[in-house]
């Protein structure tokens, strides 16, 4: 693990690389590594088509070279028709653990309201073996407290407030990383955590005390904040983020703007993909800019 003066003296170097003058004061120090790889996740919408359908997306995304699959963890569509078809998120993971090869997948993300902290840490721990062709696993728990109210009403879970659901997630990350280390077999590696979200008082500081991954919709000229705000919170922790990639996302956004976020520290991007009748010219439209990062 890095520590912080190698960080600053990384980000000051590629700063002046580029032309740009070093950035002082402490939102610098919460940056992440800017030597880590670009990477394009792309999240399959569980909705409005035949299972069949993504099955074949699958297959066809990770032989085009896309880094990262997600789907997402709710019971019903999101956009469309409210009642149209729709898939649960678990399950069809575990599908894909079998099914490919290479691409590191998950959840974007995980409930933590809708299963028992144990149970999530233990299926997350079976999906992990499932996808170790390799004997290493690719499966990223990326989490999140819940919010989409239709699926607590219609499934039975108790809705609470964003706070209340907020503290359900601390403690269960609690359990779900105690869990990992009394399972056996134990998985195959550290799984990746991945956080979503924004809020300053909770969220981020989970961030801090638990993620590999952090992944918002913040925009490039908030992220320094954001980043300054979560480095705060890992002072408090004391847990060294200077590791922590940024994640975020593209949907309907254009180069210019991820050009504007890469240069914010983020080396993961994300991209919402709906079918039945997916656009694959625009996912090879982001690799060929990813590529072009990674040059």
């Amino acid at each position: 693990m890095r520590t912080r003066e190698p960080l600053r003296v990384l980000i000051s170097a590629i700063l002046l690389e580029r032309g740009s003058p070093p950035r002082s004061g402490p939102s610098l120090f919460g940056m992440p590594l800017l030597d880590t790889p670009v990477r394009l996740g792309v999240q399959l919408q569980p909705q409005h088509a035949p299972y069949s359908a993504f099955r074949d997306a699958v297959l066809r995304l990770e032989e085009m070279g896309v880094d990262v699959l997600f789907n997402w963890d709710h019971f019903f569509p999101l956009s469309g028709d409210p009642d149209g078809l729709h898939f649960e998120s678990w399950t069809m993971l575990a599908a894909w653990a079998e099914q490919t090869e290479r691409v590191e997948f998950g959840a974007l993300v995980n409930c933590n309201s809708y299963r028992n902290p144990d149970l999530q840490a233990d299926m997350a721990r079976t999906v992990d073996h499932i996808s170790a062709k390799d004997g290493v696993g690719r499966f990223i728990f990326a989490t999140g407290s819940g919010w989409f109210a239709r699926d607590y009403e219609e499934y039975g879970y108790d809705f609470g407030t964003a706070g209340s659901r907020l503290d359900d997630l601390a403690a269960g990350l609690e359990r779900i990383e105690a869990r990992w280390q009394r399972l056996n077999p134990a998985p195959t590696r550290e799984i990746p955590v991945m956080i979503g979200g924004q809020g300053e008082q909770k969220t981020l500081r989970l961030v801090a005390r638990h993620a590999d991954i952090w992944h918002s919709f913040v925009r490039p000229d908030q992220l320094a904040h954001k980043l300054d705000v979560i480095e705060k919170w890992s002072e408090r922790e004391q847990r060294d983020t200077s590791n922590l990639v940024i994640s975020n996302e593209l949907h309907q956004r254009g180069e210019g703007f991820a050009d504007e976020l890469y240069d914010a520290g983020v080396r993961l991007f994300t991209l919402g993909f709906q079918g039945p009748d997916w656009d694959y010219d625009l996912i090879r439209s982001w690799l060929r800019w990813r590529d072009s990062k990674n040059a």
